[in-house]
């Protein structure tokens, strides 16, 4: 593991400083997986794509919370726009944390599209925070793995977007939960029963704990996955879940790392960079991060003093911080993103290239307080709420 000391002092990022604009498209794909951990037993897996867009059209705010009065501040995207050009452009698969979403990891997907990168991100069934959840989608997490090289294919193959991206040079992340699916995406593999015997030597460690946003701990996981219904899954933890063309892996305040196999950490050959905070209990960095990094050949772990496990959510607004328990973070979130976007755009610089976004960028300027933050590079939650019969998804 690889330790470095960085001291910045930054202006707050908003998440929309940047150059181009942001193009979203939306798509289904078919993955089998799925029938198992849906509510409602559909293949269906959502796909968000984020990318660099043409000049021109008008942006359309992508905030989660009830219409003019946000919870979270994620950004603004214009709603498929066209392409800022013909070339073929890395991809970047993201993966949202437990009972997370696609769209609450939009400030580091348009942050990835800003600088030229083709983001895919997916909501995992039965475990986001758009769909009721189920103990299915929170036992058999090693199935959003199967879920992100669904969606990279289906993006690959899709006739609009296939022509604008380039297979052979795929980055992945993820936060939280994510964060342990972007290992196995870059060719980690899962064996549950450590997991299981981690618990059992700790059960006070956070990540076996009961998660806030579904009340399902490390004992009710091992217990699902005994019976008839999902016996035959546990056989598949330990498939092979890497990504075609995967080169990288960007993980931030990963969780369940306890479940991954030392020799297979080691046996990785993608490069990996982590971003933790110090202060994180929900997925403490000392059994996650540092572990991980620990045992991933020529790994870089950064840690953040003061921060917790979810002040890697989109940046909660006034509201949030008033009406949502999860925006308690002790260091401004702008300074933490910053941190992680700018770590990650120097991995998947150096391992996928550095697209340069569209032509006639432009610079947007937003207010900004100033942040500092010294970092040392030495469970996930979710809200969501009614009003007016819209769900607000608020989830990490």
């Amino acid at each position: 593991m690889r330790k470095s000391f960085v001291l910045f002092a930054a202006a707050a990022w908003a998440g929309t400083a940047s150059a181009a604009p942001v193009g979203e498209r939306h798509l289904f794909a078919q993955e089998p997986s799925a029938v198992l951990r849906d509510a409602d037993k559909r293949a269906d897996l959502r796909v968000t794509v984020w990318y660099p867009a043409a000049d021109g059209a008008e942006e359309t705010r992508i905030d989660i919370g009830p219409p003019g009065e946000p919870l979270f501040k994620v950004g603004a995207v214009v709603m498929g726009a066209p392409f800022a050009d013909d070339r073929r452009r890395p991809l970047i698969v993201v993966s949202h944390g437990f009972g997370g979403s696609a769209r609450m990891m939009g400030w580091f997907g348009l942050a990835m599209a800003r600088a030229g990168y083709v983001v895919v991100a997916v909501d995992h069934p039965g475990n986001n925070g758009m769909d009721r959840m189920t103990l299915e989608g929170a036992s058999l997490h090693w199935r959003r793995a199967a879920d992100l090289r669904t969606a990279l294919a289906r993006v690959i193959a899709d006739p609009a977007l296939g022509p604008h991206v380039d297979p052979g040079r795929v980055g992945v992340a993820g936060f939280s939960a994510g964060g342990y699916t972007a290992l196995l995406a870059a060719g980690a593999r899962a064996e549950p029963e450590r997991m299981f015997a981690f618990c059992r030597a700790n059960p006070g460690d956070g990540v076996c704990q009961p998660q806030k946003e579904f009340a399902v701990g490390v004992d009710d996981v091992a217990k699902a996955l005994r019976t008839p219904a999902l016996a035959a899954e546990l056989q598949h933890a330990g498939d092979d879940y890497a990504l075609p063309g995967v080169r990288a892996a960007f993980v931030m305040a990963p969780a369940i790392v306890q479940e991954l196999t030392p020799d297979s950490l080691a046996r990785m050959r993608t490069k990996v960079a982590l971003v933790a905070g110090d202060a994180d209990v929900t997925a403490p960095a000392a059994t996650n991060a540092e572990v991980a990094a620990r045992h991933a050949r020529g790994a870089a772990l950064t840690l953040l003093p003061g921060v917790g496990h979810y002040d890697f959510l989109s940046a909660c607004t006034p509201a949030g911080v008033a009406r949502v328990p999860l925006c308690s973070a002790k260091v401004p979130q702008e300074a933490t993103h910053k941190v992680a976007v700018d770590a990650a755009l120097a991995l998947f610089g150096e391992t996928l290239g550095a697209p340069k976004a569209a032509r006639g960028a432009r610079m947007i300027a937003e207010p900004t307080r100033q942040a500092a933050m010294p970092a040392r590079s030495q469970r996930s939650g979710a809200w969501r709420s009614t009003s007016q019969s819209q769900r607000i998804e608020a989830a990490t």
